[in-house]
């Protein structure tokens, strides 16, 4: 218990302890916020790709792409990516690029804003990733499948972390307010 005009005794020891446990929580934010950029610049080339090239020309890339790296074009997932791409209509694929934009603005602001360390990115970044929890978990009831439950169990983490960090934040604020009253 500290009294009035006594500092909190700490070791040094103690000290370097809590400036690592600080350091590994920013760096854990500071790797939510690259993969919050690293989605945006996906969905930006996506979106752009759609508004641009259209479906049939998305396809055609997406299959010159593939060839060039090396993966097998006749793979499934290829192909029903393919026929999907092609069964969109201009109007629907012009909606589709404009969302993933959107989308893009969004995770490049709660990017930027945990990079800066702000607190309200925080919050936003809860707010987005926890609204996606329940269209992942339905995802999951209509087509299971590995890919969905690591999407979900990483952005139940990210969800959990922040909240957790902010709540762990509020209380020690908290605490150093009620030790400033009383000395």
């Amino acid at each position: 218990m500290v009294t009035c005009g006594e500092a909190p005794a700490f070791s040094s020891r103690r000290a370097y302890s809590l400036a690592s446990v600080a350091a590994n929580r920013d760096r854990v934010l500071l790797l939510i916020g690259v993969f919050k950029l690293l989605k945006a610049a996906l969905l930006t080339m996506t979106g752009l790709a759609v508004l641009v090239l259209l479906p049939e020309g998305v396809a055609a890339y997406l299959q010159c792409a593939v060839s060039f790296v090396g993966v097998a074009p006749g793979g499934q997932l290829l192909g029903r990516l393919t026929q999907r791409l092609l069964a969109l209509d201009e109007k629907t694929a012009r909606h589709l690029g404009a969302l993933a934009l959107v989308y893009a603005g969004v995770f490049l602001t709660e990017g930027v804003g945990l990079l800066l360390r702000r607190r309200w990115a925080e919050w936003l970044t809860v707010v987005v990733t926890a609204s996606f929890i329940p269209f992942e978990i339905y995802e999951l009831a209509v087509r299971f499948g590995p890919g969905k439950v690591a999407t979900l169990i990483l952005n139940a983490a990210v969800a959990i972390y922040l909240v957790a960090r902010r709540l762990r934040d509020r209380r020690s604020a908290n605490e150093t307010r009620t030790v400033r009253k009383v000395g």
